[in-house]
């Protein structure tokens, strides 16, 4: 091969690979579509996992024991009912949140705790038919155990195990949404017991939640108790040191009154008899002084001598005396003995007055005196009380405190009594869950439920088909569609040629006006444009593997450049597998083996057919090595020869794979034309054939894609806008 030819060969790879690169983007098929078409092409297999998904689904449903479900609807209210009305521990703000609170609740109508109880009050760990309700049997204890009271403990915690288990498996929570309501639902192969379960179950809740503020309540009256007996022995000491200390200090406290909680209002016995004293000598002093004013007041006539009876009776029988006395004298002389008895009887009752009036005015200086004395005593008497009563609100103040400690003592006491006391009533009877609806034995079982089974089986089969697809589908290497030749293998596309009944190729390449025509047509087109000066002289047409199309596509090339009116020569090289003798019907006598093997008349080996159909070498006699016939020199002589002859020349070469025949005719020709099947070799191998040639320095044009399924016409390589386009028109309009 002339050196410049290689040069432009190695600038035309360079812009093939510039063109395909930047129209590489623009080959890819929506993602929509290829999964169509995966679909489409394991359309069989989708179709029998499917079918056998919905059979299995179908033999399970009708398989299966009849499960029947109950249910019990149950409401749960934030706040409690307070018979009490009374406090109790939680506050109100703890049930705020409606999410934390009824997901709180849920969850504990699913606690193990609960399933435990509820098996102990049905005694379900002893009863065959709950065993026998839920298709298992129960557990079986140790045999090897000495002791039998272990052996039936051990037995006993298994079985109870194995039936909460089994209770937690079966129950159901279903809340409501948008309400405070939740159905209680339980599933076994018996209504009865089913019924009986959720039944028992809402109870054991119900308790639970009371057991749970018992509990509550009792830890918290423990700790009260605890802080009583520490406030009670404080109180106690403070008293009893508020006692001590006012019986040191001789504080005798009458009354108290509390003022803001302090004691600053108490009345001591000092302090009331300073008060009395005090009142006493004040009277005392008054009565001095009347006692003395009366003693320093002078005259005879005084407020006692006026108001004394005695002084009185006596003035008036001397009144009386002296009226008959001034009588007498009147009649008879004053030495009238009578009127002188008169006369001395008055006398008499003056002194007796005048004694009177003397005694008095005795008893008023030794009243002033009593009064004076009177007067010092209390002055004394309250002077000392001043002096006690001193000292003692000194040491008052201490007392104050020990009294104030004691109070605030004795109110800590009295608020946690109270507090203690409302506790202990504060959770009698309150509840915040109420059944609804209790559970009846249903009538009708829950499952199998024959329709959603099978509509889950269908799913199901769905699935397992949508992975064994694409796993499939990931396994296949194969070039599936034309848009997956410049991903796979970085080479321009020549065109793609439609799948075709076998037997009919030929017949179909005779008529311009097939689809597999226009093809073929497309593709030499292309081929005129991988060189600067058109169609290449020579090429040769090879794959990775035998029956992927190559000799069909050879036998077409050399056809259309034919049929253009240009002079073509079609050689069969594959001399292991020949198959253009069988093409034209030719007998394959003699032919390119011949001349590899030193026969000189070539023009011999030739085989004409007309001004519109290519000349045909075939392959001769079968050597007994290909390859070294190949790798003579005589075979690049052939094509130069051939060349001076005919416009183009395309070779029908061996299949890459194992063969070393396609390489080492590569030489002689100015590039390849890969054929590649589609959905055939996987594109490892593909590219494993691709690097062999490479290894060789031979140009490859580009690609053919071959085989390709109508399936894949939606990916713009379909063959419905050529001439069938136009004859289905026809036809239309004839009909």
């Amino acid at each position: 091969m002339p050196a410049d030819r290689s040069v432009i060969a190695d600038d035309r790879l360079m812009q093939d690979d510039q063109s395909s690169s930047t129209e590489r983007s623009f080959d890819v098929p929506p993602l929509l579509l290829e999964y169509w078409q995966i679909v489409m092409r394991w359309k069989w297999l989708i179709a029998a996992i499917i079918g056998a998904s919905v059979v299995v689904g179908l033999i399970l449903s009708l398989l299966m024991t009849p499960q029947y479900s109950a249910k019990v609807r149950i409401e749960i209210s934030r706040e409690q009912k307070n018979v009490t009305n009374v406090q109790g521990l939680e506050a109100a703000e703890a049930s705020r949140n409606n999410l934390e609170f009824y997901n709180t609740q849920w969850a504990l109508l699913e606690a193990r705790s609960l399933a435990e109880r509820v098996a102990r009050e049905l005694r379900l760990a002893t009863r065959d038919d709950f065993y026998a309700a839920h298709g298992v049997e129960p557990v079986d204890g140790d045999r090897g155990d000495a002791n039998s009271s272990l052996r039936s403990a051990a037995l006993r915690q298994k079985r109870e195990q194995q039936v909460v288990n089994l209770l937690l498996d079966h129950i159901a929570i279903s809340p409501i949404r948008g309400s405070a309501l939740a159905d209680v639902g339980y599933t076994s192969a018996s209504p009865e017991l089913s019924a009986m379960i959720a039944n028992q179950w809402t109870q054991q809740f119900i308790l639970a939640s009371m057991d749970r503020r018992f509990a509550s309540t009792s830890d918290a009256r423990t700790f009260l108790e605890g802080r009583l007996n520490e406030l009670r022995i404080r109180l106690e000491q403070s008293e009893r040191e508020a006692v001590n200390f006012a019986a040191r200090r001789n504080i005798v406290q009458v009354n108290r009154t509390a003022e803001g909680g302090g004691g600053e209002g108490q009345t001591t016995l000092a302090s009331m008899n300073l008060s009395l004293l005090n009142a006493e000598l004040a009277r005392a002093t008054a009565q001095r002084v009347t006692a003395e004013s009366r003693m320093n007041g002078g005259g005879r006539a005084t407020a006692e001598s006026i108001s004394s009876p005695t002084l009185a009776s006596m003035r008036a029988k001397r009144a009386e005396t002296a009226a008959d006395y001034a009588k007498m004298l009147v009649q008879f002389e004053p030495e009238y003995p009578p009127a002188v008895a008169l006369k001395e009887q008055v006398a008499v009752l003056d002194r007796s007055i005048e004694r009177e009036e003397g005694r008095i005015g005795g008893a008023r200086a030794s009243e002033y005196n009593e009064a004076l004395k009177r007067e010092r005593d209390l002055k004394g008497r309250v002077e000392a009380l001043k002096s006690r009563l001193t000292e003692q609100e000194r040491d008052g103040i201490q007392y104050q405190i020990y009294l104030r400690e004691a109070d605030t003592n004795r109110q800590l006491y009295e608020s946690l009594l109270q507090r203690y006391k409302e506790i202990g009533v504060a959770g009698v009877a309150a509840n915040n869950i109420a059944i609804i609806d209790a559970a009846k034995p249903p009538q009708e079982p829950s499952s199998p439920n024959l329709p959603l089974n099978l509509a889950l089986a269908l799913i199901a089969g769905i699935g397992l088909a949508g992975l064994a697809t694409l796993a499939l589908n990931q396994i296949d290497e194969g070039l599936r569609n034309p848009s997956d030749v410049n991903r796979a293998i970085q080479l321009p596309l020549l065109g793609s040629v439609p799948d075709v009944e076998d037997g009919s190729t030929l017949d179909l390449l005779r008529d311009p006006k097939t689809a597999l025509s226009e093809a073929y047509f497309s593709i030499q087109s292309n081929i005129a444009f991988s060189t600067d000066h058109g169609v290449p002289r020579s090429l040769m047409v090879t794959s990775t593997r035998p029956a992927e199309g190559k000799s069909t596509s050879s036998f077409a090339l050399a056809t259309i450049l034919a049929r253009s009116g240009r002079r073509v020569l079609l050689i069969d090289a594959d001399m292991r597998a020949p198959s253009l003798a069988g093409f034209v019907g030719l007998p394959n006598d003699r032919g390119l083996s011949n001349y590899l093997a030193g026969e000189d008349e070539w023009q011999d080996l030739l085989h004409h057919n007309g001004p519109t159909t290519p000349a045909y070498m075939l392959t001769g006699p079968t050597p007994p090595s290909a390859a070294e016939l190949l790798s003579s020199e005589r075979l690049p002589k052939l094509i130069g020869l051939l060349g001076e002859r005919f416009d183009h020349i395309v070779i029908d070469s061996p299949p890459i794979l194992g063969l070393a025949d396609a390489p080492l005719l590569s030489r002689a020709v100015e590039g390849v034309v890969f054929v590649i099947e589609a959905d055939g070799v996987p594109v490892r191998g593909i590219r494993s054939a691709l690097a062999r040639l490479r290894a060789a320095h031979a140009r490859i044009f580009g690609v053919v894609l071959t085989k390709l399924h109508q399936r894949h016409a939606g990916y713009g390589y379909g063959y419905g806008y050529g001439y069938g386009y136009g004859q289905d028109r026809e036809q239309e309009k004839r009909s």
